[in-house]
């Protein structure tokens, strides 16, 4: 159907107006947002496209800009206004998530919450939590990505933010991208140097975990360094 053909009552903001959020579709959302067409696709055929183009819209999050533009009727720019979309309501769902963080005090919690921030990265991202003095959590930060050294992980960083925040503890939290969650020279070192430091700041670091593929690696599950 030719969009300009169809009644004002009728068009996806108007609907969106009308009858409330939950009740559009998918496909109204996606032009609501991509908002144009071309000359060559209307919105309402590109809309289709991208739905046609994954087999359930949760496939969408994966996709990258490239995979996006790709599909008829896309471009680059379209692309990165889908993206830039969903990355938002992925932000704002995580956040509210983490509001409901009462009690940080074993990896196992701290994994269920926070291991989307590592799937599918093909880099190292070194995260900071930051929480109050009854280990209830206050915020995260991504403080660093490459590879994880004492060189490039500078520790003014991580306790400016405490400070900042007004943080009592700290949990450092960074991925293997090989998959392999077993701590490197580096990370024992780093985690020595910081646990020194968290001491003489008091601001104490609790744990450091490394996430792996299906695995993880806790300092203050295996290992002596924060336990002393």
């Amino acid at each position: 159907m030719n969009f300009k053909l169809l009644p004002d009552s009728e068009k996806p903001r108007e609907r969106f107006i009308k009858y409330g959020k939950e009740n559009v579709s998918n496909e109204e959302l996606i032009e609501i947002i991509l908002r144009t067409g071309n000359k060559k696709y209307g919105i309402k055929e590109i809309a289709y496209n991208i739905l046609a183009s994954v087999n359930n819209i949760n496939e969408l999050k994966e996709m990258e800009i490239t995979g996006l533009a790709k599909i008829n009727g896309m471009s680059k720019i379209k692309a990165i206004e889908l993206a830039a979309a969903i990355e938002l309501g992925r932000r704002v769902f995580e956040e509210e998530a983490y509001e409901d963080l009462i009690y940080l005090t074993n990896p196992s919690s701290i994994i269920d919450y926070f291991h989307r921030l590592f799937r599918d990265v093909k880099q190292e991202l070194f995260y900071v939590l930051y929480l109050d003095n009854q280990k209830k959590y206050i915020d995260k930060k991504l403080l660093f990505k490459g590879t994880v050294n004492f060189s490039l992980v500078h520790p003014r960083e991580i306790f400016k933010n405490a400070y900042l925040l007004s943080s009592s503890y700290i949990i450092c939290i960074h991925n293997h991208p090989s998959g392999d969650a077993s701590p490197s020279n580096n990370d024992i070192e780093l985690t020595k140097k910081l646990k020194s430091l968290g001491d003489i700041h008091g601001v104490p670091i609790l744990d450091h975990i490394i996430i792996g593929r299906n695995n993880y690696y806790s300092f203050f599950e295996d290992n002596n360094i924060l336990s002393k």
